[in-house]
């Protein structure tokens, strides 16, 4: 079996919850709005492992997105907030993901099909610049949709997410007109990154 290399896989995006939140267990040094992370890859099944490897623990088939030519797998990082591994699915045509797609735009709707046979329903809310993806979009979960969390397996939590830009100054005044709580330090290039601690040790993501 041929190995992918950690350079194979993107941290993608992170979104925030549309509504503020009351309280967050846990939250460490994440956003308390934010809702999960996304951690993109070329193959589904070698995403899974990578994760269970570093964490201990091994996300479960989440579904895929008609339309968008994905599928994904999940893991929980804590009430209302987890970890979801996202890869193109080789039953559905190739088509760009409009979560993926970088003021605000008009509010989209967005779907994925369970595998129990369930639908998710969700309108996401894309900003036409972020930064290179470092910046979120946001989501608001349908009325009756199960959040992911709830049912995905758990035993990891988030522990840190930041921003780094060459510029952090200008990356500061963006995130506070959004109203983003989230760390913005200097670095030479600008990047996304997580860390996510499991039963076997922590895992660290960084965008590139």
């Amino acid at each position: 079996m041929k190995l992918i290399s950690r350079r194979a896989f993107n941290l993608a995006a992170a979104a925030l919850m549309a509504a503020p939140r009351l309280a967050w267990p846990d939250s460490g040094k994440a956003p308390m709005s934010l809702d999960h992370v996304i951690l993109g890859c070329h193959d589904l099944d070698a995403g899974i492992e990578y994760v269970f490897q570093r964490t201990g623990v091994r996300a479960a088939p989440g579904g895929v997105h008609p339309g968008a030519g994905t599928k994904n797998a999940l893991l929980s990082l804590g009430t209302l907030r987890y970890l979801e591994i996202i890869a193109p699915d080789p039953l559905q045509p190739a088509s760009a993901d409009p979560r993926h797609v970088a003021s605000l735009m008009d509010p989209k709707p967005g779907s994925r099909a369970r595998p129990d046979g369930s639908t998710l329903n969700w309108t996401s809310l894309t900003l036409k610049d972020d930064k290179d993806g470092v910046l979120p979009f946001f989501i608001e979960w349908g009325s009756t949709s199960l959040h992911p969390s709830v049912d995905a397996p758990t035993g990891c939590r988030l522990t840190d997410l930041w921003i780094s830009a060459p510029n952090p100054g200008d990356l500061r005044t963006l995130a506070a007109k959004l109203q983003l709580e989230v760390q913005i330090r200097q670095s030479d290039e600008t990047r996304l990154a997580a860390t996510i601690v499991g039963p076997k040790g922590a895992m660290s993501l960084l965008s590139r």
